[in-house]
Order: C-alpha cells, then sequence, then structure tokens
C-alpha cells in the first residue's frame, strides 16, 4: 500500500469509497449517515490543490482510502478520513494520520485534531487508541466550535459526538 496525493480524475473514485464506507452506519441505526452525499467533487479538489488530501493505493492501483485535512487553529484537522469496507482493520487508517502527522510537524503545526462520533466503535474509540483524546468545553478553539456548529446545522449532532486532540 502507498500513500500519494491524488490526481483531479481520481476525485469520483473517493466518492465511492465514502459512500460504501457510510454504509456499515446502517447496522448501528444511523441510516442518514449512511445516506449522506459525499463531498462534492468542487471541495474534493480544493482539498487536493491545498495538498489536503491523501490517499492509500493498492500494489495494483486501486484507491482504498482518503484522508481531508486543513490547519484549524494550528493544528490539522481531520476533516474526513474514510476507508473501503472490504480494506477495513489493515492499518490504513492508522496509516494515513501517521502520514499526516508527519507531515503537519514538518508544517510546524502542534496536533491534529478531529470531530467523530462518540459511541461508533471505529470513531471515537479507535482514535483514542491511536492516541487522541477528548476535549472539553473548555479546551475547544473557535476554530472546532465552528465545525461543529457546521455538523449540528447539517444534522448529525442527532448522535453524540466530540472534538478530539493529538498533540505532535
Amino acid at each position: 500500500m502507498r500513500i500519494r496525493s491524488a490526481e483531479p480524475f481520481e476525485l469520483p473514485l473517493l466518492q465511492d469509497i465514502e459512500r460504501a464506507a457510510g454504509e456499515p452506519f446502517r447496522s448501528l441505526g444511523m441510516a442518514a449517515i449512511a445516506d449522506d452525499e459525499p463531498p462534492p467533487l468542487e471541495e474534493l479538489e480544493r482539498y487536493r490543490r491545498s495538498g489536503g488530501l491523501w490517499v492509500t493505493e493498492t500494489a495494483d492501483g486501486r484507491l482504498v482510502a482518503y484522508l481531508l485535512t486543513e490547519p484549524v487553529d494550528g493544528a490539522a484537522h481531520i476533516e474526513q478520513l474514510s476507508v473501503h469496507p472490504d480494506f477495513a482493520r489493515r492499518g490504513l487508517g492508522r496509516d494515513l494520520i501517521g502520514h499526516l502527522a508527519t507531515v503537519a510537524a514538518a508544517g510546524g503545526l502542534s496536533a491534529l485534531t478531529l470531530t467523530t462520533f462518540t459511541e461508533v466503535p471505529w470513531n471515537a474509540p479507535y482514535y483514542a487508541r491511536l492516541g487522541f483524546h477528548a476535549l472539553g468545553e473548555h479546551e475547544l478553539t473557535e476554530g472546532l466550535r465552528s465545525i461543529l456548529k457546521a455538523e449540528a446545522a447539517h444534522g448529525i449532532d442527532r448522535w453524540p459526538r466530540t472534538c478530539m486532540r493529538r498533540p505532535l
């Protein structure tokens, strides 16, 4: 497996990964999450152009995972991490996060941050195993508060969520 930047023609493939990665949420009674549309191509292209989109590619060239990130309040914020379910539980998410940590540290950022569901086994508990810790209300930056507000406007706060941080 190789981590690299995405090419413009690959962006629709990332939408397919996102749709497939959403399906397991149905088994948790979160059909709205499973049915949520992936990021539009224009948004993926914005991340790609800014250097905040990495993909995992198999030896035969198949894209099976991706990560979207952008700086938020001095940290590299993980906007999306998706692994195709056929390739889950192989460390691909961990490897993408490790790649981001290396790049972020080299760029002078202090931490990795993300928002996630607290009661989904492959969300907050997974990130905790990777060294992230949940932030209390008093630890939230203005940028993270803004992200949570946008998520609430999108309706995903119907299920418990948290902000998490991992120092670099």
